[in-house]
């Protein structure tokens, strides 16, 4: 009873709040995913977004985040090299476009860009902005305001800004820098006239509390666009022994995050790759779009395998927000 009652709620535009949403997580899973669905038809319909990213720059990242194979305090054996030259970026993201890609992101290592690198990766976005149909979104650390506004200017309308966690955890996952740090550049962001795109990742040993936490901050601050990347451990990170999250507790945490943010783009984004069906439960638990192809150093899910299985699924390529 407790799920139907909640999923009426939402769809007479109500909110869920944290002790509703922790007694979800030891709802029946079957129940909890078809209310998610229901959730998500309603408000999204059959609309999937669909983005991609390029490593842009590699390697050499300042700042300790437990996870990630490119932090100079990791022992990892990562591709390193400085921001990528205008054409070779501008190939790439054609290739994006001309195969459905709806969105592009260029995505660089490091606690933030100096003047010099923000000035060059904006005249690269301003060729993209003149060249291509294609959405430009953007993903390069903490960001000043005015660097943002940069951004914005040279064609940008996305930035990306993962919280990774809850407040709580955070100081587990990451020390150079810190929750507010990215709150600060989400707000920023939103001020210099951009959306965003925040989300995390789901197996760094934080809880489900952690992952509701993390789902009612999003909210607070008013994003649509949310990845849900499954921990990849990678050896040579602190967190490279962690176990991988099973198929039923990623589908929980999406069904979750629709009953949370029953209005947002849920986007399917790294680790997937690890789950046998690539994926596709998750789209029938609530979530509505992907990042496709590869992640930053990790293979993802080629644009041809994620189209056919969305095209399967009914739903259609739209932009979305």
């Amino acid at each position: 009873m407790l799920i139907n009652d909640l999923k009426l709620k939402v769809l007479n535009g109500g909110y869920i709040s944290r002790d509703e949403a922790t007694e979800m997580i030891y709802s029946d899973l079957d129940e909890l995913r078809i209310a998610a669905n229901e959730i998500r038809d309603y408000y999204c319909k059959n609309q999937f977004d669909i983005c991609s990213i390029i490593n842009g720059k590699s390697g050499k990242c300042s700042e300790d985040c437990k996870y990630c194979a490119q932090s100079v305090h990791h022992s990892c054996k990562v591709e390193e090299y400085p921001l990528l030259d205008a054409d070779v970026i501008l190939k790439n993201a054609k290739y994006n476009e001309d195969s459905g890609v709806l969105r592009y992101s260029i995505v660089t290592s490091g606690r933030s860009l100096s003047d010099e690198e923000i000035e060059k990766v904006c005249s690269i976005y301003k060729v993209l902005a003149k060249s291509s149909k294609i959405s430009l979104c953007a993903s390069h650390g903490l960001l000043s305001y005015e660097q943002l506004l940069q951004l914005k200017e040279a064609g940008v309308v996305r930035y990306h800004n993962n919280l990774e966690t809850s407040r709580r955890f955070f100081p587990n996952v990451c020390t150079t820098h810190t929750y507010d740090d990215k709150i600060a550049t989400i707000k920023n962001a939103q001020r210099a006239g951009l959306s965003v795109c925040s989300g995390g990742i789901f197996g760094l040993g934080e809880n489900m509390e952690d992952r509701i936490d993390m789902a009612l901050e999003l909210r607070e601050l008013g994003i649509r666009s949310v990845p849900i990347n499954i921990l990849n451990p990678i050896q040579g990170t602190p967190f490279g022994k962690n176990h991988i999250l099973t198929v039923a507790e990623a589908q929980r945490v999406a069904a979750i995050y629709r009953f949370i943010l029953p209005d947002a783009s849920l986007r399917l984004a790294g680790g997937r790759g690890l789950m046998a069906d690539k994926g596709r439960s998750l789209l029938l638990s609530g979530a509505n779009a992907t990042i496709s192809g590869d992640m930053l150093t990790t293979a993802g899910i080629s644009i041809e395998q994620d189209l056919e299985m969305v095209n399967s699924l009914g739903f259609e390529v739209v932009k979305v927000g």
